[in-house]
């Protein structure tokens, strides 16, 4: 609790952010597929196919502007970022074309889950260093939080004023509350704690990587399948739960409590793994992290009630909680904290790519007559593979940092 209390500002500013984030994340969109698809005639196919050209979008955004987090003070950068994702919101609540749609869905997923995760993740890993794993464990809980509470609430305020007024009335939040909070936050700024003279903690061979230097080196895409994977099955299971609900027979309304057993599960093993990672590193962890998502993707294709559906979703937020300690920890560890924001902004915008691929690819599947249901097997499939490839990633990173450390 003295953790928490000497650094309620900071954690606060991260929780805020993570929070802020859903608004852009695929789950808060996906609520609004069925709506989306009637109103512009869309099928499965058609709406993945432009969530995938706009989340792409964002990620080439994301790799030219992720930098800026190195240089642009988060006071300023926050605020900006949150007045264009309120702006989104607007234009997701008046447009009327197809184009403008995807302009929409596009500003709604680079605010959202690429810039706002993106900063997130960098200012609490340069602003804690000893106890990382910690305070990225706290200030994720903004995603489950959401995760949890927004679904429930938008069905229920989209049944009563409908879905374009609802993404007006997002508008509304983002500018009298996001908004002015970042501000109340952010109006004092920190240094990095834990570490020496108030500069950031070095990396491997205690330097402070450049991007340039990170992408030269092959450890890096060795983590690469690791990097793909949650954001891809995690993404496109919140996005086709319209789908699925109408593959089971269920209404969508009873899918509403698996949110919260994913956001429950999510945030207990976010606080689990935040801890194992301070003390053993996040390295040791990588071939657990996906062995829960095979299990819940397993799950699905039986699934006769919407009882199954929770525990599938309960046993994807094990990993999601563990791959969002690891998501802010994994990078900083390695590579140093001095050039975070260039060099995190590669790995967000890996990740926001998966996120990109999976609507569209799962929902061309779909169009062919394969149900997303019928698709979690070879997905369970992919986990386990990347978990074993994982295992010799471990070991040749840890060698690496066991020979920095010895004499001599």
């Amino acid at each position: 609790m003295s953790f928490i209390r000497e650094n309620a500002r900071w954690l606060a500013t991260g929780l805020l952010l993570s929070l802020g984030s859903s608004f852009g994340q695929t789950y808060f969109i996906a609520l609004f597929a069925g709506d989306i698809r009637a109103t512009y005639g869309l099928s499965d196919g058609q709406w993945g196919g432009i969530y995938t050209i706009a989340t792409l979008s964002s990620a080439a955004l994301l790799i030219l502007l992720g930098g800026k987090a190195d240089t642009v003070r988060l006071s300023r950068l926050a605020v900006m970022v949150a007045a264009a994702l309120a702006g989104a919101a607007l234009l997701m609540a008046v447009g009327q074309s197809v184009w403008l749609l995807i302009l929409t869905v596009f500003l709604l997923r680079f605010c959202g889950q690429g810039m706002m995760t993106h900063m997130k993740a960098t200012a609490m890993a340069r602003w804690f260093v000893a106890t990382r794993g910690r305070a990225m464990a706290i200030t994720n809980l903004g995603y489950p939080v959401g995760e949890a509470l927004l679904p429930l609430l938008v069905i229920a305020v989209v049944a009563s004023i409908g879905w374009r007024t609802t993404w007006g009335l997002t508008a509304a939040v983002i500018v009298v509350v996001l908004i002015p909070l970042l501000v109340l936050l952010l109006a004092q700024d920190r240094a990095p704690k834990g570490s020496d003279g108030g500069r950031g903690a070095p990396g491997l061979y205690g330097r402070h990587w450049t991007r340039g230097q990170v992408l030269r080196h092959p450890l890096f895409y060795a983590f690469i399948p690791f990097l793909l994977t949650p954001g891809f099955i995690g993404t496109v299971v919140f996005f086709h739960a319209v789908h699925v609900a109408e593959v089971k027979g269920w209404d969508l309304i009873e899918l509403g409590p698996s949110y919260s057993t994913y956001a429950i599960a999510s945030v207990t093993v976010g606080f689990l793994s935040g801890s194992l990672a301070d003390r053993f590193g996040p390295v040791r962890l990588l071939p657990f992290a996906l062995i829960p998502m095979a299990l819940g993707m397993f799950l699905i294709g039986p699934a006769e009630t919407p009882i199954g559906w929770a525990v599938a979703l309960a046993l994807v937020g094990v990993t999601q909680g563990v791959a969002a300690t690891l998501g802010g920890t994994l990078m900083p560890t390695l590579f140093g904290t001095d050039h975070l924001g260039s060099v995190r902004a590669i790995a967000t915008a890996i990740m926001v790519v998966s996120t990109a691929i999976g609507p569209g690819l799962t929902g061309w599947v779909i169009d062919l007559g394969v149900s997303y249901p019928e698709q979690g097997v070879a997905q369970g499939l992919w986990c386990l593979f990347v978990s074993a490839a994982m295992v010799p990633v471990m070991l040749w990173t840890v060698r690496l940092q066991n020979a920095e450390r010895a004499p001599g």
